[in-house]
Protein backbone atom coordinates (compact mmCIF):
# COMPACT_ATOMS: atom_id res chain seq x y z
CA UNK A 1 0.00 0.00 0.00
CA UNK A 2 1.69 3.37 -0.72
CA UNK A 3 1.85 6.03 1.96
CA UNK A 4 -0.72 8.34 0.40
CA UNK A 5 -3.05 5.77 0.17
CA UNK A 6 -2.46 4.51 3.70
CA UNK A 7 -2.20 8.73 5.08
CA UNK A 8 -5.49 9.59 3.09
CA UNK A 9 -7.41 6.27 5.10
CA UNK A 10 -6.27 7.05 8.46
CA UNK A 11 -7.05 11.31 7.59
CA UNK A 12 -10.41 10.82 6.20
CA UNK A 13 -11.36 8.33 9.32
CA UNK A 14 -10.44 10.71 11.69
CA UNK A 15 -11.54 14.07 9.86
CA UNK A 16 -15.55 11.95 9.25
CA UNK A 17 -15.00 10.79 13.02
CA UNK A 18 -14.13 14.22 14.12
CA UNK A 19 -16.85 15.77 12.23
CA UNK A 20 -19.30 13.02 13.36
CA UNK A 21 -18.57 13.63 16.94
CA UNK A 22 -19.00 17.63 16.73
CA UNK A 23 -22.02 17.32 14.38
CA UNK A 24 -23.64 15.60 17.30
CA UNK A 25 -22.11 17.98 19.75
CA UNK A 26 -23.27 21.17 17.92
CA UNK A 27 -26.90 19.82 17.15
CA UNK A 28 -27.08 19.48 21.08
CA UNK A 29 -25.77 22.74 21.56
CA UNK A 30 -27.59 24.05 19.14
CA UNK A 31 -31.07 22.80 20.33
CA UNK A 32 -30.20 23.95 24.02
CA UNK A 33 -29.58 28.00 22.71
CA UNK A 34 -32.91 27.43 20.69
CA UNK A 35 -35.46 26.59 23.95
CA UNK A 36 -33.39 28.78 25.78
CA UNK A 37 -34.33 31.66 23.46
CA UNK A 38 -37.85 30.49 23.22
CA UNK A 39 -38.16 30.29 26.90
CA UNK A 40 -37.08 33.65 26.92
CA UNK A 41 -39.98 34.74 24.91
CA UNK A 42 -42.50 32.61 27.38
CA UNK A 43 -40.73 34.48 30.04
CA UNK A 44 -41.59 37.79 28.48
CA UNK A 45 -45.10 36.88 27.97
CA UNK A 46 -45.65 35.98 31.27
CA UNK A 47 -44.15 39.51 32.56
CA UNK A 48 -46.40 41.37 30.53
CA UNK A 49 -49.22 39.86 31.30
CA UNK A 50 -48.67 39.84 35.37
CA UNK A 51 -47.49 43.92 34.84
CA UNK A 52 -50.81 44.44 32.87
CA UNK A 53 -52.86 42.42 36.01
CA UNK A 54 -50.82 44.20 38.68
CA UNK A 55 -51.56 47.67 36.45
CA UNK A 56 -55.25 47.18 35.52
CA UNK A 57 -56.37 44.37 38.50
CA UNK A 58 -57.98 42.24 35.43
CA UNK A 59 -56.74 39.64 33.08
CA UNK A 60 -55.74 41.37 29.72
CA UNK A 61 -57.28 40.66 26.23
CA UNK A 62 -56.00 37.24 24.67
CA UNK A 63 -54.59 37.62 21.50
CA UNK A 64 -53.80 34.11 19.88
CA UNK A 65 -51.07 33.64 17.11
CA UNK A 66 -50.46 30.24 14.63
CA UNK A 67 -47.19 29.76 16.66
CA UNK A 68 -48.44 30.71 19.68
CA UNK A 69 -51.42 31.28 22.10
CA UNK A 70 -52.38 31.53 25.72
CA UNK A 71 -55.30 29.81 27.90
CA UNK A 72 -56.74 30.65 30.86
CA UNK A 73 -58.42 28.52 33.46
CA UNK A 74 -59.35 28.96 37.10
CA UNK A 75 -56.64 27.13 39.61
CA UNK A 76 -57.49 25.92 43.18
CA UNK A 77 -53.82 27.03 44.40
CA UNK A 78 -51.28 29.32 43.31
CA UNK A 79 -48.17 28.35 41.23
CA UNK A 80 -44.81 29.49 43.27
CA UNK A 81 -41.89 28.56 40.69
CA UNK A 82 -43.29 28.45 37.05
CA UNK A 83 -41.25 26.16 34.26
CA UNK A 84 -41.11 25.69 31.16
CA UNK A 85 -41.30 22.03 29.82
CA UNK A 86 -41.44 20.99 26.26
CA UNK A 87 -44.89 18.68 25.89
CA UNK A 88 -46.39 16.49 22.12
CA UNK A 89 -49.55 18.67 22.39
CA UNK A 90 -52.43 18.75 19.43
CA UNK A 91 -52.75 22.03 17.56
CA UNK A 92 -55.78 22.88 16.56
CA UNK A 93 -54.98 25.77 14.13
CA UNK A 94 -52.42 23.23 12.06
CA UNK A 95 -54.82 20.07 12.84
CA UNK A 96 -51.72 18.07 14.11
CA UNK A 97 -49.88 17.07 17.01
CA UNK A 98 -46.93 18.56 17.52
CA UNK A 99 -44.13 19.42 19.88
CA UNK A 100 -44.95 22.70 22.16
CA UNK A 101 -42.88 24.64 24.72
CA UNK A 102 -45.01 25.70 27.48
CA UNK A 103 -44.94 27.94 30.84
CA UNK A 104 -47.79 27.76 33.37
CA UNK A 105 -48.06 30.41 35.86
CA UNK A 106 -50.97 31.82 37.87
CA UNK A 107 -51.94 34.91 38.24
CA UNK A 108 -54.80 36.67 41.40
CA UNK A 109 -57.55 39.10 39.97
CA UNK A 110 -60.34 39.94 42.63
CA UNK A 111 -59.28 37.27 44.78
CA UNK A 112 -59.49 34.96 42.47
CA UNK A 113 -56.41 32.64 41.25
CA UNK A 114 -56.42 32.10 37.50
CA UNK A 115 -53.55 29.65 35.67
CA UNK A 116 -52.56 31.16 32.29
CA UNK A 117 -50.72 29.23 30.09
CA UNK A 118 -48.36 29.98 27.35
CA UNK A 119 -47.80 27.99 24.70
CA UNK A 120 -45.31 28.24 21.54
CA UNK A 121 -44.98 25.99 18.86
CA UNK A 122 -41.28 24.34 18.27
CA UNK A 123 -41.68 23.85 14.57
CA UNK A 124 -39.94 26.58 13.98
CA UNK A 125 -37.24 25.89 16.10
CA UNK A 126 -37.02 22.54 14.59
CA UNK A 127 -37.11 24.05 11.06
CA UNK A 128 -34.59 26.18 11.55
CA UNK A 129 -32.58 23.47 13.30
CA UNK A 130 -32.59 20.62 10.46
CA UNK A 131 -31.96 23.87 8.35
CA UNK A 132 -28.61 24.61 10.27
CA UNK A 133 -27.86 20.71 10.05
CA UNK A 134 -28.31 20.37 6.68
CA UNK A 135 -26.35 23.23 5.54
CA UNK A 136 -23.66 22.02 8.32
CA UNK A 137 -23.71 18.16 6.74
CA UNK A 138 -23.27 20.15 3.14
CA UNK A 139 -20.43 21.88 4.17
CA UNK A 140 -18.92 19.36 5.64
CA UNK A 141 -19.04 16.94 2.99
CA UNK A 142 -17.56 19.75 0.62
CA UNK A 143 -14.85 20.07 3.10
CA UNK A 144 -14.14 16.01 3.26
CA UNK A 145 -13.81 16.12 -0.67
CA UNK A 146 -12.06 19.31 -1.42
CA UNK A 147 -9.44 18.13 1.57
CA UNK A 148 -9.33 15.11 -0.08
CA UNK A 149 -8.39 16.77 -3.81
CA UNK A 150 -6.10 19.13 -2.08
CA UNK A 151 -4.28 16.44 -0.26
CA UNK A 152 -4.27 14.13 -3.39
CA UNK A 153 -2.64 17.01 -5.55
CA UNK A 154 -0.21 18.33 -2.50
CA UNK A 155 1.26 15.46 -0.87
CA UNK A 156 2.15 13.82 -5.03
CA UNK A 157 3.95 17.28 -5.27
CA UNK A 158 5.37 17.44 -2.07
CA UNK A 159 6.47 13.87 -2.79
CA UNK A 160 7.91 13.73 -6.40
CA UNK A 161 11.15 14.51 -4.63
CA UNK A 162 11.14 11.55 -3.46
CA UNK A 163 10.31 9.59 -6.27
CA UNK A 164 12.91 10.90 -8.24
CA UNK A 165 15.50 9.75 -5.53
CA UNK A 166 13.65 6.06 -5.75
CA UNK A 167 14.10 6.69 -9.39
CA UNK A 168 17.70 7.41 -9.44
CA UNK A 169 18.84 4.51 -6.85
CA UNK A 170 17.12 2.24 -8.79
CA UNK A 171 19.10 3.14 -12.11
CA UNK A 172 22.14 3.47 -9.87
CA UNK A 173 24.66 0.33 -11.04
CA UNK A 174 28.43 0.41 -9.39
CA UNK A 175 29.80 -0.21 -12.47
CA UNK A 176 28.92 3.52 -13.43
CA UNK A 177 32.64 5.27 -12.92
CA UNK A 178 31.41 7.56 -10.51
CA UNK A 179 29.03 7.54 -7.58
CA UNK A 180 25.42 8.23 -6.79
CA UNK A 181 24.80 12.57 -7.61
CA UNK A 182 21.39 13.28 -6.30
CA UNK A 183 20.19 16.96 -6.24
CA UNK A 184 19.23 19.67 -4.02
CA UNK A 185 15.43 19.94 -3.03
CA UNK A 186 13.60 22.52 -1.50
CA UNK A 187 12.54 19.93 1.41
CA UNK A 188 14.87 19.75 3.92
CA UNK A 189 13.96 16.23 4.82
CA UNK A 190 14.80 15.41 1.23
CA UNK A 191 17.84 16.75 1.34
CA UNK A 192 18.88 14.93 4.40
CA UNK A 193 17.73 11.90 2.62
CA UNK A 194 19.70 12.84 -0.61
CA UNK A 195 22.86 14.20 1.47
CA UNK A 196 23.36 10.73 3.27
CA UNK A 197 22.63 8.72 -0.13
CA UNK A 198 25.42 10.73 -1.46
CA UNK A 199 28.14 10.10 1.12
CA UNK A 200 26.99 6.18 1.59
CA UNK A 201 27.33 5.75 -2.25
CA UNK A 202 30.10 7.32 -2.29
CA UNK A 203 31.60 5.21 0.50
CA UNK A 204 30.35 2.41 -1.66
CA UNK A 205 32.17 3.16 -4.63
CA UNK A 206 35.79 3.77 -3.02
CA UNK A 207 35.01 0.01 -1.14
CA UNK A 208 33.81 -0.98 -4.39
CA UNK A 209 36.70 -0.17 -6.76
CA UNK A 210 39.15 -1.15 -3.88
CA UNK A 211 37.96 -4.59 -3.79
CA UNK A 212 38.05 -4.78 -7.70
CA UNK A 213 41.75 -3.61 -7.52
CA UNK A 214 42.16 -6.13 -5.19
CA UNK A 215 40.39 -9.15 -6.83
CA UNK A 216 42.50 -8.35 -9.98
CA UNK A 217 46.06 -7.81 -8.38
CA UNK A 218 45.31 -10.89 -6.19
CA UNK A 219 44.34 -13.10 -9.36
CA UNK A 220 47.59 -11.79 -10.90
CA UNK A 221 49.74 -12.93 -7.89
CA UNK A 222 48.02 -16.43 -7.39
CA UNK A 223 48.32 -17.23 -10.86
CA UNK A 224 52.31 -16.75 -11.30
CA UNK A 225 52.77 -18.97 -7.70
CA UNK A 226 50.46 -21.62 -9.30
CA UNK A 227 52.14 -21.76 -12.40
CA UNK A 228 55.35 -21.95 -11.33
CA UNK A 229 54.69 -25.14 -9.07
CA UNK A 230 52.96 -26.76 -11.94
CA UNK A 231 56.13 -26.04 -14.02
CA UNK A 232 58.37 -27.52 -11.27
CA UNK A 233 56.62 -30.31 -10.88
CA UNK A 234 55.88 -31.18 -14.43
CA UNK A 235 60.07 -30.52 -14.53
CA UNK A 236 60.51 -33.22 -11.36
CA UNK A 237 58.31 -36.08 -13.41
CA UNK A 238 60.35 -35.85 -16.04
CA UNK A 239 63.42 -36.51 -14.15
CA UNK A 240 61.87 -39.48 -11.94
CA UNK A 241 61.78 -41.92 -13.94
CA UNK A 242 61.26 -45.07 -12.16
CA UNK A 243 60.97 -43.56 -8.91
CA UNK A 244 57.49 -44.60 -8.46
CA UNK A 245 56.39 -43.64 -4.86
CA UNK A 246 58.39 -39.92 -5.49
CA UNK A 247 56.26 -39.86 -8.98
CA UNK A 248 53.12 -40.61 -6.80
CA UNK A 249 54.07 -37.80 -4.24
CA UNK A 250 54.28 -35.13 -7.31
CA UNK A 251 51.06 -36.17 -8.73
CA UNK A 252 49.14 -35.77 -5.73
CA UNK A 253 50.93 -32.72 -5.59
CA UNK A 254 49.76 -31.84 -9.00
CA UNK A 255 46.49 -32.63 -8.41
CA UNK A 256 45.85 -30.48 -5.37
CA UNK A 257 47.76 -27.82 -7.48
CA UNK A 258 45.32 -28.33 -10.11
CA UNK A 259 42.53 -28.11 -7.71
CA UNK A 260 43.69 -24.92 -5.98
CA UNK A 261 43.95 -23.21 -9.44
CA UNK A 262 40.17 -24.22 -10.42
CA UNK A 263 38.88 -23.11 -7.06
CA UNK A 264 41.03 -20.10 -7.32
CA UNK A 265 39.52 -19.21 -10.95
CA UNK A 266 36.05 -19.64 -9.47
CA UNK A 267 36.47 -17.58 -6.77
CA UNK A 268 37.69 -14.92 -8.74
CA UNK A 269 34.72 -15.39 -11.25
CA UNK A 270 32.79 -15.47 -8.06
CA UNK A 271 34.25 -12.16 -6.97
CA UNK A 272 33.75 -10.47 -10.52
CA UNK A 273 29.67 -11.50 -10.68
CA UNK A 274 28.77 -10.04 -7.25
CA UNK A 275 30.78 -7.00 -8.24
CA UNK A 276 28.83 -6.77 -11.30
CA UNK A 277 31.92 -6.52 -13.33
CA UNK A 278 29.75 -8.08 -16.20
CA UNK A 279 26.94 -6.39 -18.10
CA UNK A 280 24.31 -8.51 -19.95
CA UNK A 281 23.64 -5.86 -23.13
CA UNK A 282 24.50 -8.20 -26.21
CA UNK A 283 22.12 -10.87 -28.10
CA UNK A 284 23.47 -14.38 -27.62
CA UNK A 285 22.19 -17.47 -29.20
CA UNK A 286 21.57 -20.18 -26.77
CA UNK A 287 20.69 -22.87 -28.51
CA UNK A 288 23.87 -22.55 -30.64
CA UNK A 289 26.45 -22.29 -27.37
CA UNK A 290 24.75 -25.50 -25.96
CA UNK A 291 25.03 -27.36 -29.03
CA UNK A 292 29.48 -25.89 -29.50
CA UNK A 293 29.34 -27.51 -25.68
CA UNK A 294 27.86 -30.69 -26.16
CA UNK A 295 30.22 -30.91 -29.24
CA UNK A 296 33.16 -30.36 -26.96
CA UNK A 297 32.21 -32.92 -24.49
CA UNK A 298 31.29 -35.56 -27.19
CA UNK A 299 34.09 -37.74 -25.82
CA UNK A 300 33.49 -37.37 -21.82
CA UNK A 301 29.50 -38.33 -23.09
CA UNK A 302 30.37 -41.37 -25.18
CA UNK A 303 32.83 -43.05 -22.61
CA UNK A 304 30.26 -42.91 -19.58
CA UNK A 305 28.19 -44.48 -22.42
CA UNK A 306 24.87 -41.12 -21.81
CA UNK A 307 22.21 -41.08 -23.78
CA UNK A 308 21.56 -37.32 -24.36
CA UNK A 309 18.38 -35.88 -25.45
CA UNK A 310 17.94 -32.52 -26.95
CA UNK A 311 15.18 -30.28 -27.59
CA UNK A 312 16.59 -27.07 -28.57
CA UNK A 313 14.05 -24.16 -29.90
CA UNK A 314 16.01 -21.11 -31.96
CA UNK A 315 16.72 -18.74 -28.83
CA UNK A 316 18.15 -15.33 -28.70
CA UNK A 317 18.02 -13.35 -26.16
CA UNK A 318 19.73 -10.17 -24.12
CA UNK A 319 22.86 -11.58 -22.31
CA UNK A 320 26.18 -12.03 -21.84
CA UNK A 321 28.03 -14.19 -24.26
CA UNK A 322 31.16 -14.92 -21.83
CA UNK A 323 28.44 -15.72 -19.11
CA UNK A 324 26.30 -17.96 -21.04
CA UNK A 325 29.07 -20.18 -22.00
CA UNK A 326 29.95 -20.07 -18.53
CA UNK A 327 26.58 -20.91 -17.63
CA UNK A 328 25.74 -23.90 -20.02
CA UNK A 329 29.34 -25.56 -19.28
CA UNK A 330 28.69 -25.61 -15.39
CA UNK A 331 25.40 -27.41 -16.57
CA UNK A 332 26.63 -29.80 -18.87
CA UNK A 333 29.54 -30.41 -16.61
CA UNK A 334 27.34 -31.04 -13.55
CA UNK A 335 25.41 -33.59 -15.08
CA UNK A 336 27.70 -35.66 -17.05
CA UNK A 337 30.06 -35.51 -13.74
CA UNK A 338 26.59 -37.11 -11.48
CA UNK A 339 24.87 -38.85 -14.33
CA UNK A 340 25.95 -42.99 -13.98
CA UNK A 341 27.26 -44.63 -16.77
CA UNK A 342 24.61 -45.57 -19.05
CA UNK A 343 22.00 -42.52 -17.70
CA UNK A 344 20.41 -40.45 -19.92
CA UNK A 345 20.36 -36.40 -19.93
CA UNK A 346 17.67 -34.21 -21.12
CA UNK A 347 18.00 -30.93 -22.09
CA UNK A 348 14.93 -28.89 -23.32
CA UNK A 349 15.10 -24.87 -24.26
CA UNK A 350 12.33 -22.73 -25.39
CA UNK A 351 12.00 -19.32 -25.43
CA UNK A 352 10.40 -19.27 -21.96
CA UNK A 353 13.44 -21.42 -20.83
CA UNK A 354 15.99 -23.86 -20.18
CA UNK A 355 15.35 -27.29 -18.15
CA UNK A 356 18.43 -29.84 -17.96
CA UNK A 357 17.27 -33.09 -16.14
CA UNK A 358 19.59 -36.09 -15.32
CA UNK A 359 19.77 -39.66 -14.28
CA UNK A 360 20.34 -39.35 -10.09
CA UNK A 361 22.63 -41.71 -8.91
CA UNK A 362 22.20 -41.39 -5.00
CA UNK A 363 18.27 -39.55 -4.56
CA UNK A 364 17.37 -36.17 -4.24
CA UNK A 365 19.91 -33.33 -3.54
CA UNK A 366 19.48 -30.99 -0.42
CA UNK A 367 16.92 -28.07 -2.01
CA UNK A 368 18.17 -25.30 0.31
CA UNK A 369 21.49 -26.10 -0.04
CA UNK A 370 21.88 -27.17 -3.94
CA UNK A 371 22.96 -23.25 -4.61
CA UNK A 372 25.03 -22.84 -1.57
CA UNK A 373 29.22 -22.29 -2.01
CA UNK A 374 30.71 -25.42 -1.40
CA UNK A 375 27.97 -27.71 -0.99
CA UNK A 376 28.74 -31.07 -2.28
CA UNK A 377 26.66 -34.50 -1.68
CA UNK A 378 29.50 -36.41 -2.71
CA UNK A 379 33.50 -35.69 -2.44
CA UNK A 380 35.62 -35.23 -5.51
CA UNK A 381 39.24 -33.90 -6.29
CA UNK A 382 37.68 -32.24 -9.48
CA UNK A 383 34.81 -30.42 -7.60
CA UNK A 384 34.85 -27.13 -5.88
CA UNK A 385 31.51 -27.38 -4.91
CA UNK A 386 31.17 -23.88 -6.41
CA UNK A 387 29.55 -24.43 -9.84
CA UNK A 388 26.21 -24.33 -9.23
CA UNK A 389 26.37 -21.39 -6.94
CA UNK A 390 28.11 -19.86 -10.26
CA UNK A 391 24.89 -21.15 -12.19
CA UNK A 392 22.93 -19.20 -9.40
CA UNK A 393 24.98 -16.05 -9.49
CA UNK A 394 24.85 -15.47 -13.43
CA UNK A 395 20.60 -15.92 -13.44
CA UNK A 396 20.70 -13.48 -10.91
CA UNK A 397 22.51 -10.93 -12.77
CA UNK A 398 20.88 -11.96 -16.05
CA UNK A 399 17.23 -11.72 -14.29
CA UNK A 400 16.43 -15.24 -14.41
CA UNK A 401 15.11 -17.76 -11.83
CA UNK A 402 16.29 -20.80 -11.28
CA UNK A 403 15.24 -23.73 -9.37
CA UNK A 404 15.53 -27.28 -8.16
CA UNK A 405 13.51 -30.59 -8.19
CA UNK A 406 13.95 -34.26 -7.46
CA UNK A 407 11.16 -35.63 -10.26
CA UNK A 408 10.96 -39.34 -11.53
CA UNK A 409 14.49 -40.35 -9.82
CA UNK A 410 16.01 -37.48 -11.87
CA UNK A 411 17.27 -34.36 -10.60
CA UNK A 412 16.11 -31.20 -13.05
CA UNK A 413 17.35 -28.09 -12.66
CA UNK A 414 15.30 -25.18 -14.50
CA UNK A 415 15.62 -21.33 -15.56
CA UNK A 416 13.22 -19.05 -16.41
CA UNK A 417 14.29 -16.52 -18.37
CA UNK A 418 12.18 -12.88 -18.16
CA UNK A 419 10.24 -11.03 -20.63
Amino acid sequence: MKLFTKYNRINIAITILTFVVGSIAFYFVLHYVLVRQLDETLRGEQQEVVDYVNAHDQLPVIQNTKHQWITVAAAPETITKPKARSILSYNKTEDEKEFIRQLAFSVTVEQQVYLITVNKSETETEDLLQLIILVTIGMIGFILLSNYFINRKLITRLWQPFYNTIDNIKDYQLAIQQPLQLTKEPINEINLLNDSLNKMTQRIHQDYHALRSFTENASHEMQTPLAVIRSKVEALLQDMEGKEKNIQQLLAIEDATQKLSKLHQSLLLLTKLENRQFIPNEMINLSAIISTKLEERQELITAKQLQVHLHCEDTVLPFHQHLAEILVSNLLNNVIRYTPAGGEVYIDLSKEGLSVQNTAANGALNENKVFQRFYKEEQSAENTGLGLAIIKEICTIAGFTISYQYINNKHDFSIQFKH
